[in-house]
């Protein structure tokens, strides 16, 4: 290739910078080592320094001791992974710097944070807010129809083994109360905004459809939680409503296998890679990917 030719490849190759290096953190990382065309790492970052012990050397040369200082780096896309309290510290700094990925949408129940996003995401530097979809099949199509004000009701409906959910509070004694009980118990069905922090690790995919439905919000998107000793998958059901007597319907249902204990299911992995390549190119606002 001409020199020419690698100049323009290197000015295309996006600065991609990660916040987490969990599991998931590990795989996107690795995902982006892997498109040298493409991508390359500005920094990774992860509230333990331990986790970088046995990383590889392409990544210990990235290594952001100090979240605080990401914008030397200059990243073009920022990917949070850690936990949702990084977009409520830090969301509204990244999209003044870069493109911002928020990778744990439950942070987006809080007024607040969410306010404050939407505020920043619709910059004049041309940097997006992007909300990776993942299990939200059709989250695009929801977006449209809350814009157009034809979306009348959503719901959302998850069901996991007992044992793949992380619950805080009362939620978390009443599944482990139930865990032993055979067939479906229903430990929540209400607003995903009172969902969220009881189960922050485990409902990303309500928060994301209560954020595409701008015109309910998280206080009418209807969110309900089932535990399911007998699953070895996690179920999301979504039912979206629209005008007309009788109205129209639209649901799905996604199957995603998991191990029993797994938080995340084996598909949520690749689906967090496909929304990294997609997670540029579109400009300020709210995009999902």
């Amino acid at each position: 290739m001409s020199e020419g030719g690698d100049s323009k490849r290197m000015r295309q190759r996006r600065r991609v910078g990660i916040v987490g290096y969990g599991k998931l953190g590990q795989y996107l990382v690795a995902a982006a080592l892997e498109r040298p065309d493409d991508m390359e790492l500005a920094f990774v970052w992860n509230r333990s320094a331990e986790a970088f012990a046995s990383a590889p050397a392409a990544v210990q040369a990235v290594v952001l001791q100090n979240l605080d200082d990401f914008a030397s780096r200059n990243a073009d896309l920022i990917i949070e992974v850690a936990h949702p309290c990084i977009s409520k510290q830090y969301g509204a700094r990244f999209l003044a710097a870069a493109d911002y990925m928020v990778g744990s949408p439950t942070a987006l129940a809080d007024q607040a944070v969410e306010a404050s996003l939407r505020a920043a995401a619709a910059n004049s530097l041309g940097h997006g807010l992007y909300v990776p979809s993942g299990a939200f099949w059709g989250a695009d199509d929801i977006q449209r129809m809350s814009e157009r004000g034809t979306l009348k009701a959503l719901s959302v409906t998850m069901k996991k083994h007992p044992s793949s959910f992380k619950l805080e509070g009362d939620l978390a004694t009443k599944n482990a109360a139930n865990a032993g009980v055979a067939g479906e118990v229903v430990l929540f069905d209400g607003p995903v905004r009172e969902l969220c922090p009881l189960a922050p690790n485990n409902v990303n995919t309500m928060a994301c459809a209560a954020f595409a439905a701008a015109n309910l919000g998280f206080d009418v998107v209807r969110g309900r939680l089932i535990s399911d000793n007998s699953l070895e998958a996690h179920i999301v059901e979504i039912e979206a409503v629209g005008p007309g007597s009788p109205p129209f319907v639209v649901k799905t249902v996604r199957y995603n296998p998991a191990k029993v204990g797994a938080v995340t299911g084996d598909a949520t992995y690749s689906s967090f890679v496909s929304s990294m390549v997609r997670a540029h190119g579109r400009g300020a606002g709210v995009h999902f990917c």
